[in-house]
């Protein structure tokens, strides 16, 4: 062999492993090209070969079918105008067919209205001719990295469902990984436990994974949300009453204290509690004892408490609102949840988690979701958290009657509050700071019950007030409760 021949034979052979490695890379996916226009086929075939992918084309509408089903192919790539058929009418007559092959759709500028109906028949994304041949390469290779993520969430789905509630849990981030360290390490104590954490973070899913997993198992989960129960009947409602002990106690009442004997009761919104029962908690903890309302026997009761909070435990104790012996009682073992924002890798999953909880009718196949919506999705900052995803993703489905759902159907509305520049016109209007404080508490309240579908309970809880607080503002600002 001459060294020129050599050479050439070395360059042949790098060529090779090159393009085999960018085929590996490509996981050897086929995609269709249809288009009636030679030239954009010819440009995309090469463009998409380069890539290491194999590529088939089409330039009708039969043509797109026939290749379809003989071919399977893992991505088509279809022109809305076509002879024959429109790219509508052939994503139609698919559907027809049972076909689920994903497809881009290449539309021209401004034909928004069949774009969106395109979306909705199941189009993975679009791009707008003309395009850009790196924008065509960058949307295929985020196709094919969602559909790889979808795999993986679907494979990870499959293996939470049947298990315990504890493994039904959602999130492998790292710090849902922490999550199921903690709890694993200290599920079986009889310690107490101070979960913190954002509203809407899943504080209450924890304590139940808790409960499963401790020596009280056996026994009852007994949940107390202290925001929802008037002061006036908390204590009543922990420790119980005695006949006659106030007008209307016309028989005992055992407390949520006694029907958690020998399980696990939890205290949500321990920080809104009053200081008063504040210590009459210490010592059922100290004692593990108390006394009903009206009565003056003590009543024993082995039970684990697990608590709740979204408040600031530490700075609450600091103002006086919060007792600080009953805090480190409670806050034997602590545990902080974090917000959606700090993880937002998860969402993926919790979105699958919540299409095939919330099917649009119980025999249906739960929805889909394209990637420009879910790309939405991680790009929202979730003040809500997971409970303004999942309310979000019910929505979603219902508006795309369980089909594609697009980011037409996500509707998110972010709080806006009131900026530096805001309050700067309300110091040049003379404003007085009463109304300005008026005007920000009403805005916040306002957007406290849309978050919450105008849940009066939620939206008292996002804003730390109580049931009967929040209906009082509400009456001051003149708003309807």
């Amino acid at each position: 062999m001459t060294a020129a021949t050599k050479h050439t034979a070395e360059a042949a052979e790098q060529e090779s492993s090159a393009a085999a490695a960018t085929l590996a890379s490509s996981g050897g996916k086929r995609i269709l090209i249809a288009d009636d226009d030679t030239h954009i086929r010819s440009l995309l075939v090469t463009v998409l070969q380069e890539e290491g992918y194999e590529t088939l084309e089409a330039k009708s509408g039969g043509e797109v079918l026939r290749a379809v089903a003989r071919e399977e192919p893992d991505l088509l790539i279809l022109d809305l105008r076509m002879p024959e058929w429109s790219g509508i009418e052939i994503m139609r007559r698919l559907n027809e067919q049972g076909i689920k092959t994903p497809v881009l759709l290449m539309t021209a500028f401004g034909t928004s209205t069949s774009t969106i109906e395109a979306m909705q028949l199941g189009a993975y994304d679009y791009i707008t001719k003309p395009f850009e041949l790196d924008d065509v390469k960058r949307t295929v290779e985020r196709y094919f990295e969602y559909e790889r993520l979808s795999s993986e969430v679907r494979k990870l789905r499959g293996q939470l469902e049947g298990r315990d509630l504890s493994e039904r849990i959602i999130g492998n981030s790292p710090k849902m990984q922490r999550i199921y360290k903690e709890i694993g390490r200290v599920a079986q104590s009889d310690a107490s436990v101070l979960i913190m954490g954002e509203t809407g973070t899943g504080k209450e899913l924890i304590a139940e994974a808790l409960h499963v997993h401790s020596s009280y198992r056996g026994g009852p989960l007994v949940k107390v949300n202290l925001t929802a129960l008037p002061e006036t009947l908390v204590e009543s409602e922990l420790f119980g009453h005695e006949k006659g002990s106030f007008t209307g106690a016309i028989t005992q009442h055992k407390g949520r204290f006694e029907m958690a004997h020998k399980g696990t009761i939890f205290l949500d919104e321990i920080g809104d509690m009053s200081l008063n029962t504040q210590r009459k908690l210490l010592r059922v903890l100290q004692d593990k004892q108390f006394e009903r309302v009206g009565g003056s026997v003590s009543v024993k009761v082995d039970c684990r408490v697990i608590a709740a909070t979204n408040k600031d435990l530490a700075a609450e104790v600091k103002t006086g609102r919060f007792r600080e012996d009953l805090f480190y009682r409670l806050a034997v073992i602590t545990i902080h949840t974090p917000s959606l924002r700090e993880r937002k890798e998860d969402i993926p999953l919790l979105v699958e988690h919540f299409l095939q909880k919330h099917r649009y009718t119980p025999s249906s196949p739960p929805a889909r979701i394209s990637e420009e919506a879910m790309q939405l999705l991680l790009d929202y900052e979730w003040p809500g958290n997971v409970r303004e995803l999942e309310h979000a993703i019910e929505r979603a489905t219902i508006l795309a009657r369980g089909e594609i759902i697009t980011s037409q159907h996500i509707n998110l509305t972010p709080a806006q509050p009131l900026s530096i520049i805001d309050l700067n016109e309300k110091l040049k209007e003379h404003q007085p700071l009463a109304e300005v404080i008026a005007e920000v508490e009403s805005r916040l309240i306002n957007l406290a019950l849309e978050q919450e579908d105008h849940n009066l309970h939620h939206a008292a809880k996002l804003l730390g007030l109580d049931l009967g607080g929040l209906e009082k503002k509400m009456a001051q600002h003149g708003m309807s409760v």
